[in-house]
């Protein structure tokens, strides 16, 4: 006989698989260390006027999704009403079956909403109507939902030209989830783009009063910037890049590409790795003073789509895997900070899943007592964050590291809405776990069980990340 759709035990096909789940992972705070979520919706408690807004207005997964099932530009990112997209991607989701997308939108519905209906295009007034009135409820607003998932951390991704102030809005509240930024200086690195550097380099000189003329004001701003975030909380950086950089460059040749990329002569590909190499050495030389952990986000293709990414701008769900080799780069990458005593506590992601054991590998050639496993392979990250990204991910993890130290999910979200997804990944990691206890492979040991089940899924990250409210 067929389960249920999303029962009590969705995923989990062993009664030792259900306890893990229900006595021990379910009830763990959450530790969302990488988001995409604005924290000035935090620090004003945002509300939505209807579930369009909240559910569609900045998820690429299901604006591609739409875009593939033949859904008009129209009604995912142009002026169609509300009500207009939400229909559309009701006509959407029964098609994408097999798809995390699925799944999620369903778990969203009954976990936000109350509402077990499917999503169709017959049911689709229903539930409009139904979730736009749940919108009204007092808690229905973003501390709402971080109260109501558990949600113990969000690290936010910001600029270092952003202003702070939300942030220290949010620490003002006295709200249980604590708001932190996220250091991304991607645009320092841009001298291939001056028309995004140049921008840039305005917009944070003014936030340290300074005019940027020069590489030695570019660091002197970034280092301000890094003590500024640091004093906001912030414990990671972040960065994104087709590939680790490895062109060795000293500061006077860094200077003069800098100088050029002012006066807006774009530099060439080897310029842009070395003097990407260049800031990263400092980068990293700062995180490691303060114990910051550096994420590495690596081989996303950026804006393929000429004539979308002209119309409509980034992150507008056209992005893709890149096949850029990355083995000898990241190797060359960590050992040149590694040789400076200046590599950090660092997060691995790969975004093309041929690198899994490459990854899970390379971690290993950089750990370094007293912090277990320093360099981490991070959570299945984007096109692999689905049942099987997440189960190859923490089976090869397990194969090649020290899957018990793993500092666990993520969601790499700009919804509020997105938090099943943690419920997700631990029915899916109690499973994998209960499996090999069934199978004699794992010792039927309750605290043993129940601990390494509490670490993945809370514990270490707590102890790793080190966030202010932690130590």
């Amino acid at each position: 006989m067929a389960r249920a759709f999303l029962d009590d035990n969705f995923l989990l096909r062993s009664k030792t698989a259900e306890r893990l789940f229900h006595e021990v992972a379910a009830i763990q705070p959450i530790i969302d260390y990488h988001t995409h979520l604005p924290p000035e919706e935090v620090a004003e408690n945002k509300r939505w006027d209807n579930i369009s807004s909240l559910w569609l207005g900045e998820d690429h997964y299901k604006w591609r999704a739409m875009r593939a099932n033949g859904i008009p530009e129209s009604h995912i990112t142009g002026d169609a009403s509300p009500r207009e997209k939400f229909e559309a991607w009701a006509r959407t989701i029964p098609f994408t079956v097999g798809n995390p997308l699925f799944h999620w939108t369903h778990l969203e519905l009954r976990r936000c909403f109350g509402i077990s209906t499917l999503l169709n295009p017959d049911t689709a007034e229903e539930i409009w109507n139904e979730a736009n009135e749940r919108l009204q409820d007092d808690n229905f607003c973003a501390q709402g939902l971080l109260q109501k998932f558990n949600v113990d951390t969000v690290g936010t991704t910001d600029d270092p030209s952003d202003s702070l102030s939300h942030h220290e809005a949010c620490a003002s509240l006295g709200i249980t989830t604590k708001v932190y930024p996220t250091f991304r200086p991607d645009k320092a690195f841009m001298v291939d783009r001056p028309h995004i550097l140049n921008p840039f380099c305005k917009a944070l000189g003014e936030q340290c009063d300074i005019e940027i003329k020069s590489l030695d004001q570019l660091i002197q701003a970034l280092r301000r910037r890094h003590d500024d975030f640091h004093a906001a909380g912030c414990r990671l950086s972040d960065h994104g890049m087709p590939y680790c950089p490895i062109q060795p460059c000293q500061e006077e040749e860094a200077s003069q590409i800098f100088q050029r990329a002012l006066t807006g002569c774009a530099a060439t590909s080897s310029e842009t790795d070395g003097f990407s190499y260049y800031l990263m050495q400092q980068l990293g030389r700062w995180n490691n003073e303060r114990d910051w952990t550096m994420q590495l986000h690596l081989a996303p293709v950026r804006n393929p789509n000429t004539r979308f990414f002209e119309k409509i701008g980034p992150d507008s769900g056209f992005d893709t895997i890149g096949d850029w080799p990355q083995g000898e780069r990241l190797l060359q990458f960590l050992d040149g900070l590694h040789q400076r005593d200046s590599l950090p506590k660092t997060i691995l992601y790969n975004l093309n899943p041929r690198d899994n054991a490459l990854f899970a590998s390379a971690c290993g050639s950089f750990q370094e007592g007293p912090t277990p496993s320093r360099i981490q392979w991070g959570s299945a990250w984007w096109y692999n964050d689905t049942l099987k990204g997440m189960t190859d991910h923490l089976q090869t993890l397990a194969s090649i590291g020290l899957l018990s130290r793993f500092v666990g999910m993520l969601t790499d979200s700009r919804s509020f809405l997105s938090y099943p997804r943690h419920e997700y990944f631990r029915r899916l990691l109690c499973n994998l776990i209960a499996e090999d206890v069934e199978n004699g492979e794992i010792p039927d040991d309750q605290d043993f069980l129940d601990s390494l089940i509490r670490n993945i899924c809370y514990e270490n990250a707590r102890s790793y990340l080190a966030l202010p409210h932690h130590v």
